[in-house]
């Protein structure tokens, strides 16, 4: 088994104490910190998936919370979902795609059994 697992996860930073109804300035700044990391990751509506060597995705975790408190956020709570495998290897940057691209494989089967 490899030493580092390589993760999969799903994870929704969220700033408390602003003062402000719009979060978008933090999470962009844990952006920010997530492109400078080199890990792959998506952005979507309520989180963002983020994938690569457990240690480095746990540290860029760690980075946007710092990153966050540094813009002025005096609490930071974040929800994490964080997913491994060793029955197979899963290519760096394919970990929530193919996840996706299975379950729509699936579904196009289903419409096309039905037509």
């Amino acid at each position: 088994m490899p030493s580092d697992l390589y993760a999969v996860a799903d994870f929704c930073l969220i700033p408390m104490g602003t003062g402000e109804s719009s979060v978008a300035e933090y999470i962009a700044e844990c952006q920010r910190v997530l492109e400078k990391s080199g890990l792959v990751f998506k952005v979507h509506g309520y989180g963002t998936n983020l994938e690569g060597p457990w240690s480095e995705v746990s540290q860029a975790i760690h980075d946007c919370h710092a990153a966050v408190h540094a813009k002025g956020a005096p609490r930071v709570a974040t929800d994490i979902r964080i997913g491994t495998r060793v029955d197979r290897d899963t290519p760096v940057g394919d970990g929530n795609d193919h996840k996706v691209k299975r379950v729509e494989e699936i579904l196009a089967r289903d419409r096309a059994a039905a037509s």
